[in-house]
């Protein structure tokens, strides 16, 4: 039977603990498997393109931050309103290599593709394919192909790339390629979040052949960014290979030519280095990859090899997450780490975009998805990385105050979406109104400090990144008659919602930062009196922390989403069809916005984050229960958080669904949107459900974890990782007791459902979990419930 399949309902990828392995060609999920196999290290990003190039469904070869600009045109003008978009653009495609066998090239389209595997080895960090080919002239091949975005040095790519006869003798041409400008798919759906499409966006600024390679320069004919792309080869063959290089102003090609008998192999190592630079040479930046390219071709194939699974060995180490009970979800959780853990791990003061390096998706942009699911995770496993991120935050502050002033504001107003820090929303109700990414940054900000005790942080990126945000709270927020400070007309979490008053995410994400801005300010006087903080202004911040509007619905004895919402009409869920999700794209938001209808986890994020505001467990779980029957989940941001606040209010099983849900939203295409890059923050917020969750897990200010597992009844064992202060901590849980242990540091003091601990030495405690209270089962929209998980594998 031929090896690739034109279209499929079955799972395109086995279950395995420590890969994913695509057992045939399925050319109808190929857009699926080029995210779910795209390699990156946080700067340099590659698709799961096969080598060949064709056929595609979206070939992408990417770089952090490098972009072109494009009109944002508005129906009607409004002062405020951005009119220049970014979109990040698909670079020059170093990962070719084509091969032709007796003239005929290599497509799984024609002949036999007699086998094929592609597996992403999450240990190795790298990508395998093996393929066996009959061409339609009936001449058989074996090809093998492993490719490595380095995690250990940051421009550097690389391809090992073997080819052999099967069974009688074959002239074999690999044309190994750089190719700019490649031509991408147009989308052809009318989802608005559907990616800008910019037609060949780079101009040519320089190129030259090499011995062995070649080098292209271009330059956006926008933006004016410079980026330059080189590769070099090591060929290994029998008597008489020829090795040819040419370049023209879009193409580097190397040309390798042999005749192979069978028992002998044509073997390409390929090296590739990126680079880009808004303000470098075009001399300097060429020699800054030659540079790059050198140290790669120094270290060899088998050296990058074993740096990359140096490093993950490391990163597993502390990361990883074992789940005894459900093979399916423990392979998704570790393909979720591995995609979060790369997206940051050598971004290095970049942006973490919505999509990572794996996809057009968002057109690149980054989102307060970023520090609210992703560093979330990063912070507790890669802190460094999670550290970087705030502190391109930081990088951007000025363009935040330029925005501020541009909307009559004091302070910092961070743009809703971007790449390289101006506002790229067009659509204000949903982007700039969306106030509470800033106070989502002063959290991610308060995370790593408590997470880390990194006091010189805090005194630098920290104090500055919350003491802007705290003036943009003051001068957005009134005091009433009444005293309460009140934030109107703003936008939450929820997109189904916009130009609310008092949206309760909104009142207690800013007043943690308020009060944290003055907390830190007294700290560090020195640094705060810098930022022209004084008392009065410590005191403003206090009062208005103190006095903060916080919404009560006391008849129904919940909090509303905002003031008044829990009045509006509640959309009629049972006569919606199925097929009219997500809402959005079938109905007017001007109907969304005036009903009592969720696209995701607004006031239920709150409590996750701000569970110190509700501290009644039984407000938590009628808050919990109201919001379950009117959220619609039309967003991935949500079943992570659903999962979490399910855990915490005593619904394990419905965690547990919810959970699977956020895990294998890419895996399994869940929303029919993975071919445009992984969803990093579900895949982030999964992580979260289990620690948060199911682990109960909560940071204090006081330098101390707090614990409350529980196990849902299918799970027999749950295990995580996380570092805290310079120490390594394992936990442990079991449905009837819990371990704590730690791998490397001195001594911590833990608490475990309300009980101190303390730990040392790597000798672990092992604590008993009490009982959870019986609770009455929530209820969801018809047909919104998430699918009952049944463990497989």
């Amino acid at each position: 039977m031929n090896a690739a399949v034109s279209a499929s309902r079955r799972r395109p990828f086995t279950i395995e603990p420590w890969s994913v392995r695509e057992p045939e060609l399925d050319l109808g999920r190929m857009a699926q498997t080029e995210s779910v196999f795209a390699l990156s290290n946080g700067h340099l990003g590659l698709r799961g393109n096969l080598d060949e190039g064709e056929p595609h469904a979206v070939p992408g070869s990417y770089l952090n931050s490098f972009y072109e600009s494009r009109p944002l045109p508005h129906a009607e003008a409004g002062y405020g309103y951005p009119e220049s978009g970014q979109t990040i653009i698909n670079v020059t495609n170093g990962k070719l290599i084509r091969l032709l066998v007796d003239d005929e090239p290599l497509d799984t389209r024609y002949g036999e593709l007699f086998s094929h595997t592609r597996v992403l080895d999450l240990r190795a960090g790298t990508l395998t394919r093996d393929t066996g080919w009959v061409s339609p002239a009936g001449r058989a091949v074996r090809v093998r192909s492993e490719r490595l975005v380095s995690l250990t040095q940051r421009a550097v790519a690389a391809i090992d790339y073997r080819v052999e006869p099967v069974d009688a003798p074959v002239l074999v041409v690999v044309q190994s390629e750089l190719v700019a400008n490649e031509e991408v798919p147009r989308p052809v759906d009318v989802d608005p979040r559907a990616t800008a499409v910019l037609i060949a966006p780079l101009a040519h600024a320089r190129h030259r052949a090499d011995p062995t390679g070649a080098t292209l320069l271009h330059r956006t004919k926008r933006s004016g960014l410079l980026m330059a792309a080189s590769m070099d080869h090591e060929v290994y063959g029998p008597d008489g290979v020829s090795v040819q290089c040419t370049a023209t102003e879009h193409i580097g090609r190397t040309t390798v030519i042999c005749r192979l008998l069978p028992g002998q192999q044509l073997r390409l190592v390929k090296y590739l280095a990126y680079g880009w630079s808004g303000q470098r040479s075009p001399s300097a930046l060429d020699d800054q990859v030659r540079a790059a390219l050198a140290a790669a071709r120094y270290t060899g194939w088998d050296g990058l090899v074993a740096q990359q699974r140096e490093y993950l060995d490391d990163f597993w180490s502390s990361a990883d997450v074992e789940i005894d009970g459900d093979a399916e979800l423990q392979q998704a959780v570790r393909c979720a780490l591995f995609h979060v853990m790369q997206a940051g791990a050598r971004a290095e003061r970049r942006a973490i975009p919505a999509k990572g390096l794996t996809g057009p998706g968002y057109d690149g942009h980054t989102f307060w998805d970023t520090e609210t699911y992703v560093l979330a995770v990063l912070t507790y496993l890669v802190p460094d990385a999670g550290a970087d991120a705030l502190r391109w935050r930081q990088s951007i502050l000025p363009l935040a105050l330029e925005r501020a002033t541009q909307l009559g504001l004091q302070g910092a107003a961070f743009p809703w979406r971007t790449i390289s820090g101006q506002e790229c929303s067009g659509y204000w109700p949903a982007g700039t109104a969306a106030f509470h990414i800033n106070a989502d940054i002063s959290d991610a900000v308060l995370r790593h400090v408590a997470a880390t005790a990194d006091t010189d942080f805090e005194r630098g990126t920290g104090l500055e990144l919350l003491v802007g945000t705290a003036r943009l709270w003051r001068s957005l927020g009134h005091h009433d008659a009444e005293g309460e400070f009140r934030i109107d007309g703003v936008t939450g979490p929820d997109e189904y919602s916009a130009i609310a008053d008092n949206n309760v995410y909104t009142n207690l994400m800013a007043q943690q930062n308020l009060r944290a801005a003055a907390e830190l300010s007294a700290r560090h006087p020195r640094a705060a009196a810098a930022l022209g903080v004084d008392a009065e202004e410590m005191a403003s911040w206090r009062n208005a922390a103190g006095a903060m509007r916080i919404p009560y619905d006391e008849k129904l004895a919940v909090h509303p989403q905002a003031e008044g919402f829990t009045d509006h009409a509640v959309w009629d869920f049972a006569d919606e069809p199925p097929e009219h999700y997500p809402l959005m794209l079938h109905h007017p938001y001007f109907d969304l916005y005036r009903k009592q209808v969720v696209k995701q986890a607004d006031l239920v994020l709150a409590m996750q984050l701000r569970p110190d505001a509700f501290s009644d467990p039984e407000q938590m779980a009628r808050n919990f229960a109201y919001y379950e029957q009117i959220t619609v989940r039309d967003s991935s941001l949500s079943a992570a958080v659903q999962s979490a606040m399910a855990a915490l209010t005593g619904h394990l099983d419905l965690a547990y669904d919810y959970l699977g849900e956020t895990a294998l939203i890419d895996l399994d295409d869940l929303a029919g949107n993975t071919g445009d890059g992984m969803h990093l923050a579900s895949l982030a917020g999964s992580w979260t459900a289990i620690v948060a969750g199911f682990g109960g897990m909560r940071a204090g200010q006081d330098g101390r974890l707090a614990f409350a597992p529980h196990l849902p009844s299918s799970l027999a064992r749950v295990s995580f990782g996380m570092h805290w202060r310079g120490l390594h901590l394992r936990v442990a849980i079991t449905p009837d007791e819990a371990e704590y242990r730690l791998l490397r540091g001195g001594s911590a003091q833990l608490i475990h459902h309300d009980e101190e601990i303390e730990l040392s030495g790597g000798e672990p405690q092992r604590c008993p979990i009490p009982a959870l209270p019986p609770r009455e089962q929530p209820e969801q929209p018809p047909g919104r419930a998430p699918a009952p998980r049944r463990p497989r594998g």
